[in-house]
């Protein structure tokens, strides 16, 4: 079994940081691909960033130049340091993991993590 635990998320005023965490555990051969999604009230989920095991790192145009994605491999672990917040990025964050567990290659998703951020 392999889990995604998600922690950090909460009220922020704009302008504000937040810095996400999301740690995998379990029974973990490798980790490829790890990502951030979010979802506001009544939108659809949407991709905000990315990291590749080997540290390469993609953004959504929203948050390019605010938010970074990192990882540690050795704790299999993803975060994501949200900078200068808006109003807008309020919405419940999802981190997602492509996980070899010694069997298959499987897509894993935390239980998300409310993010706030007032006017």
């Amino acid at each position: 079994q392999v889990q995604l635990v998600e922690s950090g998320g909460g009220l922020v005023q704009a302008g504000g940081s937040l810095t996400l965490s999301c740690a995998a555990a379990g029974t973990i051969f490798s980790i490829k691909g790890m990502r951030w999604y979010r979802q506001a009230p009544g939108q659809q989920r949407e991709l905000v960033a990315d990291i590749r095991s080997g540290g390469t790192t993609n953004y959504a145009d929203s948050v390019k130049g605010r938010f970074t994605i990192f990882r540690n491999n050795t704790k299999n672990t993803v975060y994501l340091q949200m900078n200068s917040l808006k109003p807008e990025d309020t919405g419940v964050y999802y981190c997602n993991a492509d996980i070899n567990n010694y069997f298959v290659l499987q897509s894993y998703w935390g239980q998300g993590t409310q993010v706030t951020v007032s006017s």
